[in-house]
């Protein structure tokens, strides 16, 4: 069958004068498609052939997507106006129609000019409204919801210049920083809003996983948080970050997975706290099996240590009131790096050091750990009667162990299968911040690294495509104004 009768055949079905120019269009590209194949089929095949061959192929599909979106969404208005509401009421305004203007949005396959009607707010001084962007999704008036996640989605990994790189090799977009941004914001504040959801749904089914699990112990639910310096820009040069997590583990201590909360600098990290109370909050109420064992795992600074003082140790659970029991437990290799700070200035840089502070290590675990270790510790610092920078060295680790002791009873968590290390939460610092925003040169202010990081939250903990899915789903739209001289009209969404 050749271009004509096909044409003539499609022509010949109902309803199909409307779409004459499009099926030219796609007509077109068919037999651009098969002279490609022929060409390669009838031609010499080598590696070089085969690479020009795919490249050309990508190219005409994504210029045949191109054609495709560009006349299926300048199709869904009425090109008469009087088909269209006369009045949108929208988010508490009401809105009066007005002409079609173009803009340039941003899709999977390049550009393409949609011309839309505006709707002027009755109320002069407020944005207009235009709702078949609204019906589209189209995200920061830019880009439609599959390329502004897609570009999100490679912010949250790559620096800025090579998401643009990107967007230009595999979109055919020439986008500037400011509209990456704008896009990327808009889509980091839809899936913040989802986030919480999710992110407790998460976590509810790896109990449900956790519960039906075999093993000796109770399903343990270890939350967990710690501190990074980041690059800032401005007067400091480095500010404290702030990530949490929250970890299931089995009925044999193995961990099932973790999801992740990150905040940029901010005084107290109240922010990071509220969240992670939340988030453990939401859990428990949801959470209709037995009460898993808490644990929580840090090591004892200041901003993880005042949140377990003023807010963990005093949690109730959302349903009965209960007060909740927690198991805190001080970071085994916070805990290790101080003993090894007692070995420096008892023995120095010396074989014997190495080979008493191994032996300290392992005593640490076993039962009357840290009381042992003292006693040893005390025991060489009167032999050698230390001084200076030594002494101060070792009263800054023997203080460390003495100080903490109640929370450094790891032959105790060992027997009941509970982490002895904050190994999570440390690895969530370099996986949520070091990896993409402690790279060569960079510099960050607040917003726009809490974009990043917001991105970043939601991918690690494996709920990006269900938090996209529920703010796709959560977006509103514009309704048909209540007429001043009769009843409401129909309040079906307008396209």
């Amino acid at each position: 069958m050749d271009y004509s009768i096909l044409l003539a055949s499609l022509l010949a079905t109902p309803d199909a004068a409307p779409l004459l120019p499009l099926l030219q269009k796609v007509l077109s590209h068919c037999q651009h498609f098969a002279d490609l194949l022929g060409s390669f089929r009838n031609g010499t095949i080598t590696p070089a052939a085969t690479h020009n061959f795919e490249c050309q192929l990508l190219q005409g599909l994504r210029q045949l997507g191109l054609d495709l979106c560009d006349w299926t969404f300048n199709h869904l208005e009425p090109d008469d106006r009087q088909q269209l509401p006369p009045r949108l009421d929208f988010e508490g305004e009401r809105y009066r129609c007005r002409d079609r203007s173009p803009n340039n949005v941003a899709t999977l396959f390049g550009t393409v000019e949609l011309h839309r009607y505006l709707y002027e707010d009755l109320e002069p001084g407020n944005p207009c409204l235009f709702p078949l962007e609204r019906q589209l999704g189209i995200v920061a008036g830019a880009a439609t919801p599959a390329l502004a996640e897609r570009a999100a989605w490679w912010l949250a990994q790559y620096p800025q210049g090579g998401t643009l790189a990107i967007l230009k090799r595999d979109h055919d977009l020439r986008w500037s920083k400011d509209t990456l941004r704008q896009v990327t914001a808009a889509v980091a504040e839809g899936l913040e809003q989802q986030r919480p959801t999710v992110q407790v749904e998460k976590v509810l089914d790896l109990l449900t996983k956790a519960a039906a699990s075999r093993g000796r112990f109770r399903p343990a639910l270890v939350a967990g948080r710690d501190g990074i310096h980041l690059p800032m820009r401005g007067r400091e040069p480095y500010k404290e970050g702030a990530t949490a997590t929250l970890t299931v583990y089995n009925r044999r201590g193995k961990r099932l997975g973790t999801v992740y909360l990150g905040r940029m600098p901010q005084p107290g990290q109240v922010t990071l706290s509220e969240q992670l109370t939340a988030l453990i909050e939401g859990v428990l109420e949801r959470w209709q099996g037995p009460l898993p064992r808490l644990a929580y795992v840090t090591d004892m600074g200041s901003h993880p240590t005042t949140y377990f003082r003023k807010v963990l140790s005093r949690l109730c659970h959302p349903r009965t009131g209960e007060r909740l029991q927690w198991q805190r437990l001080c970071d085994y290799y916070h805990a290790a790096g101080y003993v090894g700070k007692m070995s420096e200035a008892l023995f120095g840089d010396s074989a014997q050091g190495r080979k008493w502070l191994r032996r300290m290590l392992r005593r640490l675990k076993e039962k009357d750990g840290v009381k042992r270790v003292l006693q040893s510790a005390t025991y060489h610092a009167q032999e050698r009667g230390l001084c200076g920078k030594r002494q101060q060295l070792y009263r800054e680790g023997y203080r460390y162990l003495r100080r903490h002791r109640k929370w450094l009873r790891y032959w105790e968590y060992r027997s009941v299968a509970l982490p002895l290390g904050s190994g999570v939460t440390e690895a969530a610092c370099k996986t949520v911040f070091t990896q993409r925003l402690k790279q060569s040169g960079m510099r960050w202010d607040r917003s726009g690294g809490q974009v990043v990081v917001t991105l970043r939250v939601v991918l690690l903990s494996g709920v990006w495509e269900t938090a996209v899915a529920g703010w796709l789903n959560s977006q509103q739209f514009p309704t048909p104004g209540v007429k001043q001289d009769g009843p409401a009209e129909s309040s079906k969404t307008v396209a």
